[in-house]
């Protein structure tokens, strides 16, 4: 790591820190030619499968659209945006732990609409009526009642 002091070519690690919630790296250096000391991040870097989309166009994970498409289904409710910030991470583990190297994005969709279906019902149903494009009033009755189900069987556990 070149010192961005003297532009000394090596410097030495003094300490390391994992962060393990973000992969990240904290490293103290200090450079032997100038003693002065910084610190570096680190972030692996690892590849996220590609999405295909309902029309077969493949294209890269965006995570600024799928947290646009969660706060537009979150608006006006009161979830905190830590909980935001933690149903992405959480979909995007899934991601890199499936191994694969393209998915689909309906599979996308329906692991965020589980996600929201525990952290916010109305954000769910929100959500729902877009992504599976619900024609009319029965199709949001069916949906709710579905859900009331759920509630139910999880409450009788």
């Amino acid at each position: 790591m070149r010192c961005p002091f003297c532009q000394y070519e090596d410097t030495r690690v003094i300490d390391s820190r994992l962060n393990t919630e973000t992969n990240q790296i904290r490293r103290r250096r200090e450079c032997p030619q100038c003693n002065e000391r910084f610190n570096t991040l680190e972030i692996a870097e690892l590849s996220l499968p590609m999405i295909i989309k309902r029309d077969g166009r493949r294209v890269e994970f965006d995570e600024h659209k799928l947290r646009a498409g969660m706060l537009r289904a979150l608006e006006k409710r009161p979830v905190a945006i830590a909980d935001v910030d933690a149903v992405i991470h959480r979909i995007i583990q899934k991601l890199r732990a499936s191994g694969e190297r393209e998915i689909a994005s309906q599979l996308l969709g329906e692991w965020l609409m589980d996600e929201l279906r525990f952290l916010d019902p109305v954000a769910y149903v929100r959500f729902a009526s877009v992504y599976r494009s619900f024609e009319d009033i029965d199709a949001f009755r069916e949906e709710i009642a579905r859900l009331k189900k759920l509630a139910k069987d999880k409450e009788g556990l």
